[in-house]
């Protein structure tokens, strides 16, 4: 579920709420009660936070000594990198 970050323009409170994207946007401030919450850019939205072990130590990560990671195929380098 994506994070948002408001800010309101009354009191300047600054906050974070998680919700669906399909959530309509927060209008009164938790702080003053204002209708005056303004959706902050950059704050997420957008995004995802990954959490847990991840698929880089479960998929990718070998068991054994070295920490490269493991090819599938027969071309041990970057592809068209010769």
């Amino acid at each position: 579920m994506p994070h948002y970050d408001y800010q309101c323009a009354a009191c300047s409170h600054v906050f974070e709420a998680f919700q669906k994207m399909s959530d309509d946007k927060l209008v009164d401030c938790p702080h003053c009660s204002e209708p005056k919450l303004e959706r902050l850019l950059g704050g997420g939205g957008a995004g995802f936070v990954l959490k847990g072990a991840g698929f880089y130590q479960n998929d990718y990560k070998s068991s054994g000594q070295d920490s490269e990671p493991k090819t599938h195929g027969g071309d041990s380098g970057p592809a068209g990198g010769g």
